[in-house]
């Protein structure tokens, strides 16, 4: 069996990647929603792909297209990512690891190479959850974990989840049909591109995931007393807006002191009838807290919301905190890493470790069987923006590494 050309994998990703970012509900745009008309196409275009690499497709109850090349054993290798996207997307979120596996998986069948287990490559299509107001609902069927609660969501038109599905042609009753068993699922691989500038600032094309961060949201509200700006004294204000910045600079440094451990964001800021000329009463902001470690992140939220309080005692306001989003991290399984990171290192490359800070569908797949994630180099650390790009030669080498991790790993 010859070995993975990588140059001319990458040059087929890129086709591919290209011709499936084509497809999109806008013309100047990429928007490809859950059980759309372009999930369809972007699924049929999957399905094409997988059938010319001789693999056996089938699609589930919420439309996930699966390609399949036996094994000798009845367990399974599966390999996935998702093709939905975010709205004024980029290309390579999602499909790179669909692609990637499509590729590994192809490298097998054309050469009649049957291992110990079957592969099988999933193209999830709601990762996002762009349309509907949760994520990950393809993968989780997968998982077995599927809640038919979501089924009742409505999308911004009011349509439901349950009634997108029979509209794409399916029938949201045969979603249990959708879940593996536990004892033929034995891992689930996926190869994604960083969304960050870590590969990028130590010059490596592919990377190790440990674990998809842990998160906690938490809201936080100042009440001060709103005032005139040119009549109330400095020293006798309570500004609600001061506090609120002060939190801002106090998640950054706390964030900074815990050495890459820990990162904090505050994304939203609320300022109820603001005005110039109005010292702000009333101010709301949401800080995003993740880390690959449950216990570093627990250890730090009690520390900031600590440091919160004190800052609102000195400043006489009022102060409420609550925890609107708590996910656990999802590791990923130590001889999975250390398969990955032997094939890095077979492709040349260095195998660096790091956490994933975004979700992943592997967070639903842990939920079925161990998971393990590969890291290609993205330019700029860009993503969900149309700038995003991957390299063909960087794709090439994550194609390459994919095939050596499927021969040579343990299930």
């Amino acid at each position: 069996m010859t070995a993975p050309d990588a140059a001319a994998l990458g040059q087929r990703a890129d086709l591919m990647i290209r011709a499936l970012g084509s497809i999109s509900a806008e013309p100047n745009r990429l928007v490809r929603g859950f059980l759309t008309p372009e999930h369809r196409a972007a699924a049929d275009l999957i399905g094409q792909w997988m059938r010319a690499a001789k693999l056996q497709v089938s699609e589930d109850a919420l439309g996930t297209v699966r390609g399949h090349w036996p094994g000798t054993g009845p367990k399974r290798l599966l390999i996935g990512s998702h093709i939905d996207t975010v709205i004024e997307a980029g290309m390579f979120d999602g499909p790179l690891g669909v692609i990637a596996g499509i590729l590994a998986a192809e490298h097998f069948a054309k050469a009649g190479r049957k291992l110990g287990f079957g592969l099988d490559v999933l193209a999830f299509g709601d990762e996002e959850g762009s349309r509907f107001s949760k994520t990950l609902s393809s993968s989780l069927a997968v998982a077995g974990a599927f809640d038919a609660e979501r089924l009742d969501l409505a999308d911004a038109n009011g349509m439901t989840l349950r009634d997108a599905i029979a509209a794409y042609g399916k029938n949201a009753d045969d979603i249990p049909a959708a879940a593996y068993d536990r004892d033929v699922a034995a891992a689930y691989v996926e190869v994604h591109i960083e969304q960050g500038p870590v590969l990028e600032h130590r010059n490596q094309a592919l990377g190790v995931v440990t674990a998809i961060a842990g998160q906690t949201y938490v809201n936080v509200e100042f009440l001060g007393e709103a005032g005139h700006a040119g009549t109330v004294p400095m020293l006798l204000r309570r500004d609600a807006l001061a506090g609120a910045a002060e939190t801002v600079l106090l998640a950054e440094r706390m964030a900074r002191d815990t050495q890459g451990e820990v990162v904090a964001t505050v994304g939203v800021l609320r300022i109820p009838n603001a005005a110039g000329n109005v010292v702000p009463g009333n101010v709301a902001l949401i800080v995003d807290i993740r880390s690959g470690s449950d216990e570093a992140r627990h250890k730090f939220v009690g520390a900031f919301k600590a440091e919160i309080r004190a800052l609102a005692e000195r400043r006489h306001l009022g102060v409420t905190m609550t925890d609107t989003r708590n996910v656990p991290t999802t590791p990923c399984d130590p001889a999975l890493q250390a398969g990955l990171a032997d094939a890095i290192r077979a492709t040349g490359g260095d195998a660096i470790k790091l956490v994933s800070g975004a979700g992943h569908d592997g967070m639903a797949m842990a939920r079925l069987c161990p998971i393990a994630m590969l890291f290609v180099r993205c330019r700029g650390g860009i993503s969900h923006n149309p700038a995003e790009y991957a390299s063909p030669v960087d794709m090439g080498l994550a194609v390459a590494a994919l095939i050596r991790f499927i021969e040579t790993v343990k299930l």
